[in-house]
């Protein structure tokens, strides 16, 4: 079974690419969901983000995810420490959940691939791109934050160009383009590929 990594910057659109490719039946892995999740529900790391964050990261056993992100936001070496903390759990948490699946292929929807270990554990990548002024105004229109903010997170990510020129495919989502056929014709590529490996 194929693995494949679909990453993009923040506000690309990655997880409306994703959401086209279940329509196909192919499995996706949210790996921000489930690291959300797994912040939560993982004793160890709990205790790992506690320990390194303070017992102000949760409120009556939920992350605080507002308290997290203006920390991390605002000290690289935080964030790179956090990714640290959290990526193992998530990879091998991605990893028992591959097992599971049935299908040509599946796919791992993240935003870091290339800045952690989870791109070695992949086959092939897709990459979703928009123009930087359509990503602002959706994640401001999504999560409410300020321009400054936004450019905050995307100055932490790896520069767009370098992100695209690592994958095999590209899909752009600049509201212009339709997204669909796009998705239908890699779709179509990679179960070539599937059938000339086999």
């Amino acid at each position: 079974m194929l693995k494949i990594g679909l990453t993009g910057g923040i506000g690309s659109g990655k997880t409306t690419v994703a959401k086209v490719f279940e329509t196909l039946g192919i499995p996706v892995y949210y790996a921000d969901d489930a690291t959300k999740r797994l912040m939560n529900s993982n004793n160890a790391l709990k205790a790992l983000v506690i320990k390194h964050f303070g017992e102000a990261s949760y409120k009556n056993e939920e992350l605080d995810r507002k308290y997290i992100a203006d920390i991390v936001f605002n000290d690289k070496e935080k964030l790179a420490l956090l990714n640290s903390i959290t990526h193992p759990a998530t990879i091998e948490d991605a990893n028992e959940w591959v097992q599971q699946q049935s299908s040509p292929y599946i796919i791992k929807e993240a935003a870091l691939l290339f800045e952690t270990e989870a791109a070695k554990h992949l086959d092939y990548f897709i990459g979703v791109s928009a123009p930087l002024e359509t990503r602002i105004k959706r994640v401001m229109k999504r999560d409410g934050l300020s321009e400054a903010e936004i450019m905050n997170r995307i100055n932490r990510q790896m520069n767009e160009e370098e992100k695209m020129k690592r994958c095999n495919f590209i899909i752009t989502n600049n509201d212009e383009e339709m997204v669909i056929p796009q998705v239908l014709s890699t779709h179509e590529k990679i179960l070539s590929r599937i059938k000339k490996e086999k």
